[in-house]
């Protein structure tokens, strides 16, 4: 039987089911109360008077929501002032027990304080925080509580810390002095001073990043620890990139109803070898340099005047009777009049409203997707195990679990409202004989592919609720196969980091341990399949942003060669250099995914352009390559370039090396081989413009429902996230690439694939391998590389497959010695995709590398149990500061891209304007009108809270669509849609009669409109 396309594969998000619009409803709810829901632009920064600044990981985009301080002006913290906690004695040990605390709701009072909006709840322990910051001395005060909600008593282990340099020459880290005197960390030391000499090794040279001061209190500490590994058993290291992540931990018993509470102080100074944030602009380099020893001083002496008095100040005196890392004589330092007679009865308050404990997420789909690949799930349906409908909501069940709330992984920023409607008429086609490859089985799109289903944002408010005409090709591939569309995936803004994974949706959160990053841009792609809230996930890759994110999750992936498939209807990061491909759990699946969508595209001219040399060679059926004496007679190279951690992580590397020994067990010969070739020189390739800027023209020029009529509308908006946002909204790059150009660069990459070809046959090996990450991942709150992927010199250890469009196997090999995933990479010569896929699937079968998280267990199933439809992820609240310039951070790596990567203009913090609360009303404003063979219909919120979810129900004879809108309170938005074809096709029979227009509110009620 032929496969056909369901009518619910095809149906806009107009569509919107009704028991998804209530789940919808009821989140948005939620954030109102919480005063999470609107709008947002930047995470908040606080200035110093010398226009040093903080950038606090509040609730703001990108919503990490720590209350840690991301980075400071000349990056004296890079990510530091989180906090983990470790409960012992719940009923029930937390599966998250020991992670990086975050989802408190931190608001900012648009002057220099932070506070909970609420509590987070981990293990029974109820945890707030608030940050002050003092302006004038350069120091912040962290006050964090925690309440004991359960019936027993609670042993809690609390760990203080982050990042504060990484091993790369003078960016790394050293304990300057301490309280006791020396550079010897010791439980007993009240104060400890970090710096990053200029001089590697010699603490006399002067900062190079700005010294730091953490204050811990008059109360010795329990222990010190390795805040970036195993934290509560780790202690603090001295050597290695480990040594820049300083914790220290507190233990205390908390009995039932209790609250206990810490206090830490951080001290920053400047660096003493670059020109003072407050420099006039445009003044020359050594022109305002601190003296040499000037700020290690001033950090020191202030760290002293805390520790003898303690600055608790607009603390409540319940509040001081709950510290326990400070003396009643410290407290009394600062309140002479402190008595502890005082606390009797007196209330710890520090969130404003009481933690809702949430209950055991369940779910009552009877098939467990847990582990699950598509090859067991096709083999479960084919056999009558199980259905579609059971498998989609699984993992819509799972969705619902783990993607939002607090602890959230962040991993999905909308979810197909018609999933399990599709899945249903996929049951139904199985039973009718449809032998469609993909049938029934969920996979999620990073968010940068077209659907009309579900919005296409970017992860921007750029594109907020943006629904393209058409699928991309890829997709309609993959639904033309039978797969179901669950859910567009989170990524960094258009693809823009290799590192994190961030966007105006929130940051996605790492697979394996829920404190690191993701890494990006595929960071949503990849947990979502890791997490197993999708079979499979689409992605894209630029310059790391498939191998990256697999690596990191123990996933396979293909980066095939220049052309393999196209990118049509993706957003893009630069012209050419992008590639569109798949994460999977396994080889088999990635072969699945392939013969869908590694085809021509006969009306893609990218594609024509750069896989011309695709013609004839694509295989028609990829399992067929997948043998597991694929790797018998075959010679692997490996090389000393990428096969030294830059950070000094011999650990991850050694343990990859010792990975070869599956090669070899495979049937391949594993020799040492000389250096890659430098890469061709782009100067003699006549390579002009901006490859960013022709690939975002080539987007507009093909979607000509969007807004945007010139790629700076979008590179350089100022509702971009602050750490890819442009200085100005002002495009100053070089513009369009000329016809010559374009063949130029082309021609430079395929002279690329030429020489490396040429290498590898030198070196007598048919394919090269590569570490998956080089070094121990980094946690998610900082601002710098999350990974190791360069020298100190600035030489690139990666493979080379994104700057040359050669292909790169990427497959899951073991763990390493921090329980973080181990993957290898084989890049061979173009056009040996399939080949290296095929050894990628022997591996597989000898080393069984794959591994499965913890932090994600499968829910428990409760027959008539009912769970919330997931609603996928909001937008984070609005800050009221400016990110200061030069505070953008670096592109994926290995991209062209100069448009749309800068920074944007410095400004000092202002005090958001207090409103009466009015709350938000739609209605259509005006009658809505036929255009141009489009529907155009303008509807208004009234308020001055929250926004408008209503959606726009148009109906003519028996024929309806329907257009969800989200409108800001107290503005109006215009839209413009297409009618269903067989809304115009009753308006064409029936020219005279009316349109029938309501607006229908979330939670089904319908508002008749009179229409004009």
């Amino acid at each position: 039987m032929t496969h056909t396309p369901s009518a619910g594969r095809t149906r806009s998000l107009f569509a919107l089911e009704r028991r998804y619009a209530i789940g919808l409803a009821c989140l948005f709810s939620l954030l109102v109360m919480l005063g999470l829901a609107g709008r947002a632009s930047a995470l908040n920064y606080v200035y110093d008077t010398n226009q040093d600044f903080w950038a606090v990981n509040d609730a703001a985009i990108p919503g990490l929501d720590t209350g840690s301080i991301q980075s400071t002006a000349t990056k004296s913290l890079q990510g530091y002032g989180g906090i983990r906690m470790q409960v012992d004695g719940a009923a029930k040990t937390p599966v998250l027990n020991g992670v990086m605390l975050r989802g408190f709701g931190d608001t900012f009072d648009g002057v220099n304080s932070f506070s909970s909006h609420h509590a987070v709840a981990l293990g029974g322990v109820a945890v707030t925080r608030s940050l002050a910051i003092n302006q004038e001395k350069n120091y912040a005060r962290f006050f964090d509580t925690f309440t004991n909600e359960s019936r027993s008593a609670l042993s809690v282990d609390i760990d203080f810390g982050g990042q504060l340099g990484y091993d790369q020459g003078s960016h790394q880290s050293e304990v300057f002095t301490t309280s006791s005197g020396d550079a010897a960390v010791t439980t007993a030391d009240s104060w400890v001073e970090v710096d990053t000499p200029s001089v590697v090794g010699s603490l006399a040279s002067p900062s190079a990043q700005g010294p730091s001061a953490a204050v811990l209190g008059s109360v010795p500490f329990t222990q010190t620890s390795d805040f970036l590994v195993d934290p509560f058993n780790k202690p603090l290291q001295t050597t290695t990139d480990e040594a820049n992540e300083y914790g220290y931990i507190n233990h205390f018993t908390l009995q039932p109803g209790q609250t206990r509470s810490l206090v830490h102080y951080l001290v920053i100074g400047l660096s003493e070898t670059t020109n003072a944030p407050n420099t006039p602009a445009g003044a020359k380099a050594g022109t305002n340099v601190p003296v040499a020893g000037s700020q290690t001083t001033a950090v020191k002496t202030l760290a002293e005047e805390l520790t003898a008095t303690p600055d608790l100040s607009g603390l409540t005196t319940g509040q001081l009777c709950s510290i326990v890392n400070w003396t009643e004589a410290s407290i009394k330092a600062f309140k002479p009049t402190y008595s502890p007679a005082e606390c009797v009865g007196k209330a710890i308050v520090n969130a404003p409203a009481p933690v809702i404990e949430q209950p055991e997420p369940t779910t009552n789909s009877p098939y467990n997707v847990v582990g699950k690949s598509i090859t067991e799930e096709l083999a479960a349906m084919k056999d009558g195990e199980t259905t579609s409908a059971q498998i989609t909501k699984a993992y819509l069940d799972r969705i619902a679990a783990y993607n939002d709330g607090p602890l959230g992984f962040h991993a999905l920023i909308s979810v197909n409202p018609h999933a399990l409607e599709e899945a249903r008429k996929d049951d139904q086609l199985r039973a009718e004989g449809d032998t469609a490859p993909l049938l029934g089985i969920p996979i999620a799109a990073k968010d940068i592919y077209d659907t009309t289903e579900m919005p296409t944002t970017g992860g921007s408010l750029v594109f907020e609720n943006y629904v393209p005409e058409k699928n991309s090709f890829i997709v309609q591939q993959l639904i033309n196969a039978g797969a179901i569309i669950i859910g567009k995936a989170n990524l960094s803004e258009f693809a823009n980091s290799g590192f994190y994974s961030a966007s105006a949706y929130g940051q996605v959160w790492n697979a394996f341990d829920p404190s690191k990053a993701s890494i990006g841009s595929s960071g949503g792609s990849a947990v979502a399949v890791a997490t197993n809230m999708a079979a499979a996930a689409l992605g894209t890759q630029t310059g790391d942003s498939l191998w990256g994110p697999s690596s990191a999750a123990s996933l396979v992936a293909l980066r095939g060669t220049d052309g393999l498939t196209t990118c049509q209807g993706v957003m893009p990061l630069t012209y050419i250099q992008d590639f569109c491909g798949a994460i999977t759990r396994t080889t088999e699946d990635q072969a699945l995914i392939l013969n869908a969508i590694a085809t021509h595209d006969a009306g893609e001219f990218t594609q024509e352009l750069e896989g011309a040399g695709w013609e004839g060679k694509r295989p028609t059926d990829w399992s067929s390559y997948l043998k597991t004496d694929a790797l018998e007679g075959k010679t692997i190279g490996w090389e000393d370039e990428a096969w030294t951690s830059p950070w000094g992580d011999e650990g991850t590397i050694n343990a990859m090396k010792s990975e070869f020994k599956y090669l070899e067990a495979a049937g391949a010969k594993v020799i040492h081989i000389a250096n890659p070739p430098t890469p061709p020189v782009k100067a003699n390739f006549n390579i002009k413009g901006d490859t960013g800027f022709e690939g975002w023209l080539k987007w507009i020029q093909d979607h000509p429902n969007t807004i945007y009529k010139s790629p700076p509308e979008i590179t350089n908006s100022q509702l971009r996230i602050p750490q890819l946002r442009s200085a100005s909204s002002e495009y100053k790059g070089e513009g369009a690439m000329s016809e010559a150009s374009i063949k130029g660069f082309v021609e430079y990459r395929q002279a690329y694939q030429h020489q490396l070809a040429g290498w590898m046959t030198e070196q007598g090996v048919d394919a090269v391998v590569f570490p998956g990450e080089a070094s121990t991942i980094h946690l998610n709150d900082s601002n710098e590389s999350s990974f190791a992927r360069e020298t100190s010199t600035g030489t690139r250890i990666d493979p080379q497959a994104s700057n040359a469009g050669v292909p790169t196997a990427i497959f899951p090999a073991g763990m390493s010695p921090v329980g973080q995933p181990d993957n290898l990479q084989l890049e061979g010569p173009a056009f040996s995709d399939p080949e290296l896929l095929g050894m990628a699937y022997a591996f597989e079968n000898v080393a069984h590398g794959h591994q499965e998280t913890k932090v994600a267990p499968a829910l428990k199933y409760v027959e008539d149990g009912v769970v919330t439809p997931p609603a996928g992820l909001t937008t984070s609240p609005e800050s009221t500061t400016t990110p200061p310039a030069g505070s953008a951070s670096a592109t994926d790596a290995g991209s062209s891209s100069s448009s749309g990567s800068g920074s944007s203009t410095s400004s000092t913090p202002t005090t958001p304007t207090t409103t009466t609360t009015e709350k938000a009303t739609a209605h259509l404003d005006g009658a809505i009108k036929l255009t141009g063979g489009k529907l155009v219909a303008t509807v208004a919120c009234t308020g001055t809270t929250g926004s408008c979810q209503v959606i726009l129900e148009i109906t003519s004879g028996k024929a309806t669509m329907e257009a969800p809108i989200t409108v800001a309170a107290g503005e109006k938005k215009t839209i413009k849609v297409k009618p269903t074809k067989a809304l115009a096709k009753s308006m064409k029979a029936h020219p005279k009669a009316k349109l029938s227009v309501r607006l229908v509110a979330p939670e089904g009620k319908a508002k008749k409109v009179k229409v004009g």
